[in-house]
C-alpha cells in the first residue's frame, strides 16, 4: 500500500488498522535539540479520543502515546521519532455483519476491488483511527514551530453556523464546550443539535475553521507546491472531508477585483485579508486562515439496504461505537496537519537564500 507518508523535510509515516494491536508512526526530519513537552502530546490526544463527551462516540481508548526513539531527556535528537499508541478496547464483533457486505458511502466496497482483500474490523487501515498518529506527530511539529500560533474550531453543525468573524474572539474558549465552538451561545444549540441526531440514529456533518497566526512571509513554493495547495492536500487527507477553502474562498467570486484586492500598509502588511495569508502560493504574514468541510458520518445506526460481496442485495443495520457529528474531534486533526505543512514550509525555507 503507497501513501502512508506525509511531507517533503517533515515526514510522517503512520502505521496500524482501528482494530489492530496498536497504531504509531515514525517522524523523520525533526531538527535535533527540540524541547518536547510530553504534556502537551497528550493533551492534543486528549483533545481527539473517542469516549471524551456525550456528543462523541463512545469507544474507551486511553490513547497514551509511547515514544521509542528520536527523544533523550527530552529533546529530539536530530533521529526518526518513532511512537506508538496501544489499542485497548477494540470490539471486533461490532463488525462481523459486513463481513461479506458492504457500507454505503464507507470504503469497504473499493478496499476489496483494489486489494482482493480487507480488514473489515471497524475499516481497518481506512478508519479515522489512523489520525491519532497524525495528532501526535502535529503537536511535535507544534513545537518546533515556536511562536506560529495555531487554532481551529468548528464553525457550523448541519445549517447551524457561526456568524461570528474569527478576528476579535479567544478562539481558546473553543475548549470550553464540548462542541469545540468559540460562541458559547451557538455551542449550546450546536450541542442540543448534535444530541437531537444520535438518538434518531443519524449522523450530521460540519465545518472546521483553522487559523495560523504569526506565519512569517516566504513559506510555500511558487508552482505545484504552493503553501495553500499543500495545505488543500493534507486537510482532503482527512478522512470524511469534503471540502477545503482559504481566505475568502468560493465567497470571493460574489466580488468585484477592486473589492476583492487587499491593500498593502507601508509595513507590507495588507488592510484586508481575503488572501487568507497566502498570496502566489507563499505565504504573507498575515493570518491564514481556511475551512474544512466533513461529512456526516458514513455510518447510522438504522436499518438499510446494500450489496454483498457476490452483488446480491443484502438488508442489514448499523452497529458499533460511532460519532454523531465528527467535527468536534476532528479539530486537533486540523490543528495537527496544519502544524505539519507549516513545518515542512519552514524547514524547505532555510535553502531559499543564503
Amino acid at each position: 500500500m503507497a501513501g502512508n507518508s506525509f511531507g517533503n523535510i517533515f515526514r510522517v509515516t503512520t502505521f496500524g488498522e482501528s482494530h489492530g494491536r496498536a497504531i504509531g508512526g515514525v517522524l523523520d526530519g525533526c531538527p535535533a535539540g527540540i524541547p518536547i513537552d510530553m504534556e502537551l502530546i497528550q493533551k492534543d490526544l486528549d483533545r481527539r479520543k473517542p469516549g471524551q463527551s456525550a456528543i462523541v462516540t463512545q469507544r474507551k481508548e486511553p490513547d497514551e502515546v509511547e515514544i521509542y526513539s528520536g527523544v533523550f531527556e527530552g529533546r529530539t535528537t536530530g533521529t526518526p521519532i518513532g511512537f506508538a499508541i496501544h489499542n485497548t478496547n477494540q470490539k471486533s464483533q461490532d463488525y462481523g455483519h459486513i463481513k461479506d457486505s458492504y457500507r454505503p458511502s464507507h470504503a469497504d466496497y473499493v478496499y476489496d476491488q483494489k486489494y482482493g482483500f480487507r480488514d473489515y474490523r471497524g475499516g481497518g487501515r481506512s478508519s479515522a483511527r489512523e489520525t491519532a498518529s497524525r495528532v501526535v506527530a502535529g503537536a511535535i511539529a507544534k513545537q518546533f514551530l515556536k511562536g506560529i500560533e495555531i487554532n481551529a474550531f468548528v464553525s457550523q453543525v448541519g445549517e447551524l453556523r457561526m456568524e461570528k468573524s474569527y478576528v476579535g474572539l479567544d478562539l481558546h474558549a473553543a475548549e470550553d464546550n464540548m462542541v469545540r465552538c468559540p460562541d458559547q451561545e451557538m455551542a449550546s444549540k450546536m450541542e442540543d443539535y448534535i444530541k437531537k441526531i444520535k438518538k434518531e440514529g443519524d449522523t450530521i456533518g460540519g465545518v472546521i475553521t483553522c487559523v495560523a497566526k504569526n506565519v512569517p512571509v516566504g513559506l510555500g513554493e511558487p508552482v505545484f507546491d504552493k503553501l495553500h495547495a499543500e495545505m488543500g492536500k493534507a486537510m482532503l487527507s482527512i478522512n470524511a472531508v469534503k471540502g477545503f477553502e482559504y481566505g475568502s474562498g468560493f465567497e470571493g467570486v460574489t466580488m468585484k477585483g477592486s473589492e476583492h484586492n487587499d491593500p498593502f500598509n507601508t509595513d507590507g502588511s495588507t488592510k484586508s485579508n481575503h488572501s487568507g495569508g497566502v498570496q502566489g502560493g507563499i505565504s504573507n504574514g498575515m493570518d491564514i486562515y481556511f475551512n474544512v468541510a466533513f461529512k456526516p458520518v458514513a455510518t447510522v445506526i438504522q436499518g438499510y439496504e446494500t450489496i454483498d460481496k457476490d452483488g446480491n442485495i443484502v438488508k442489514t443495520q448499523g452497529k458499533g461505537r460511532h460519532d454523531p457529528c465528527v467535527v468536534p474531534r476532528a479539530v486537533p486533526i486540523v490543528e495537527a496537519m496544519t502544524a505539519l505543512v507549516l513545518a515542512d514550509y519552514m524547514l524547505l525555507s532555510r535553502t531559499n537564500k543564503i
